[in-house]
């Protein structure tokens, strides 16, 4: 068995797309209408038709689907730019800041609430693997 990827519900699938697409720069392997996959694995998924696919039922609800228990991490080579070019369409949990393991990130809010953070990139171990610690 392996990970393959998240896949956030989301509200309105079309302003999400734009969203990962033009604010963080994915790119868009396949567009299947109602669930998007990105070329990194990333992929998000139209909340409404997925609970009737899982739960066979639709829950009516107008808010997002933040849950405050999701981060989803990015890494971008240079996360000033990344900030620059991100930070003025979204809701911001905090500017760049230095973690304790010493990797600068930011963290803001996608459409549906779910919590982004960006850092950047960072070589752990012997094999240079990037990760977030």
């Amino acid at each position: 068995m392996r990970f393959v990827n998240p896949i956030p519900f989301v509200r309105d699938i079309n302003q999400s797309k734009e969203f990962y697409e033009k604010r963080l720069g994915l790119k868009i392997l396949e567009d299947f209408g109602k669930f998007v996959l990105f070329e990194t694995g990333f992929a998000i998924h139209d909340g409404t038709s997925l609970e009737q696919t899982i739960w066979r039922q639709e829950f009516i609800a107008n808010e997002p689907y933040e849950r405050r228990n999701l981060l989803l991490y990015f890494e971008h080579e240079d996360v000033e730019v990344a900030f620059e070019n991100i930070a003025p369409h979204v809701d911001l949990i905090h500017p760049i800041e230095r973690q304790a393991w010493g990797q600068r990130v930011f963290r803001f809010y996608d459409p549906d609430g779910h919590a982004i953070e960006v850092g950047e990139p960072q070589s752990l171990g012997p094999l240079g693997n990037s990760h977030k610690a």
